[in-house]
């Protein structure tokens, strides 16, 4: 075990030591205080509520805190309140710790050159004076990692408070009634649209994307979407609001953003309309989940459009699948699914026999036979564009459901 300098001091001369060290904190506070504001001009001044500068009361509690224990057996106490306040001072007012350090150093350096002083006047050896000044520094360790944890706690309430106001500004972006403009005294403590854009340093972008993800694991960490990009991940299916979505650059960011997430980005829209991308957004994610759309990726529904008017609507294209195609019902599942097939090659290349053959893969005179039975199946009105309309959207529909296959 090494032994300790400072204990081989007698304690009589450790307490006239402590003693005449008590007696130069409340002058030596001031004279540290005072070169720190020269060191550095900016540094504000907080008071207390006895209208004390907070500065100074935790420099001299420091010094006290330190100069007490000289004679204790245990390590230096300190008063942990004060310098975690100091920390969330500089978190609050979005100051590095940087300068804060710099200024405990200052403050032991200066503090160190009296003691010292002293140290000669009470005739300590040096080796105890060089252990004093170790455990000084020890000491500051101390101050500097309560100054931390204050900081890093201000930090937390701020960005927790950013995320509060952040999911208000989302909901109003969202909402399918957006609010009549009114008064900011009527508007409550987070303000309007406009106000609580500025309360999170967003800029209202003239259009907007908005996107719905599906976790890949309840732990998942947020994708790094990158400033401007609005996140709510408190909800089940995370959603997200990209302003200007189609700036250069934008979506090769979001891609790279979104590796190993999957969902679906509504498509661009004017600001007030947010709530409609949300929609189309939320109809993928829905067709997704029923495996008619690519899973394990997020989707842009721009290029996803037929599959979203076509399937969304299930009603109405269901009805109208009935009575457009109820020519079939009677010609058997796999010969139905077959003259299906033709005529949706036939509606969609406009061509004759050879055209439709090499799309479906057929002979030619094959494809002659079941044109002749479409035309028996459905007469007269196979020539009606109205109807050969219907027919391909349906038919297209069918197919994006897996029922007719791709040719």
């Amino acid at each position: 075990m090494t032994r300790s300098a400072w204990r081989d001091v007698p304690p009589l001369q450790v307490r006239r030591f402590a003693a005449l060290a008590l007696e130069e904190v409340p002058v030596l506070a001031q004279d540290i205080l005072r070169e720190i504001r020269a060191e550095y001009p900016g540094l504000p001044v907080v008071l207390d509520d006895s209208g004390e500068p907070m500065a100074l009361v935790g420099i001299r509690r420091a010094l006290e805190g330190f100069v007490q224990q000289l004679s204790a057996a245990d390590r230096p106490r300190y008063h942990p309140e004060v310098f975690q306040e100091f920390g969330r001072g500089e978190g609050l007012e979005g100051r590095s710790l940087d300068s804060l350090q710099a200024i405990y150093r200052l403050g032991v350096r200066l503090a160190w050159r009296r003691l010292a002083e002293l140290g000669q006047q009470t005739e300590i050896p040096p080796p105890a004076m060089y252990e004093l000044a170790e455990s000084g520094f020890e000491y500051l360790d101390g101050l500097v990692d309560q100054s931390v944890r204050g900081y890093a706690e201000a930090a937390a309430r701020q960005a927790g408070e950013r995320l509060r106001l952040q999911r208000k500004l989302m909901e109003s972006l969202l909402s399918e009634r957006r609010p009549e403009p009114q008064p900011s005294s009527v508007l409550g403590a987070d303000g309007g649209l406009d106000e609580r854009a500025a309360r999170v340093g967003w800029a209202l972008p003239e259009r907007v994307a908005v996107g719905v993800l599906l976790r890949p694991a309840r732990e998942a960490v947020a994708p790094a979407v990158g400033e401007g990009v609005l996140l709510d991940m408190e909800a089940e299916q995370p959603r997200m609001v990209v302003p200007d979505p189609d700036a250069a650059g934008r979506p090769e960011l979001l891609r790279r953003a979104m590796t190993g997430w999957s969902g679906a980005i509504g498509p661009p829209v004017a600001l007030a309309d947010a709530a409609k991308s949300l929609r189309w957004a939320q109809a993928a994610i829905g067709l997704m989940q029923r495996g008619l759309l690519p899973a394990g990726e997020v989707l842009h529904c721009t290029e996803h459009t037929e599959a979203l008017v076509l399937l969304q609507p299930e009603e109405l294209i269901e009805d109208l699948t009935r009575r457009c195609l109820a020519p079939l019902e009677h010609c058997g599942p796999a010969h139905g699914r077959r003259l299906a097939q033709t005529l949706l090659a036939w509606l969609e290349t406009r061509g004759g026999a050879p055209e439709v053959a090499t799309r479906l893969g057929v002979h030619p005179q094959t494809v002659r036979y079941r044109l002749r039975q479409i035309r028996e199946l459905w007469g007269d009105e196979i020539d009606d564009p109205d109807r050969r309309f219907e027919l391909e959207l349906v038919l297209r529909a069918r197919r994006l459901r897996g029922e007719l296959g791709r040719p």
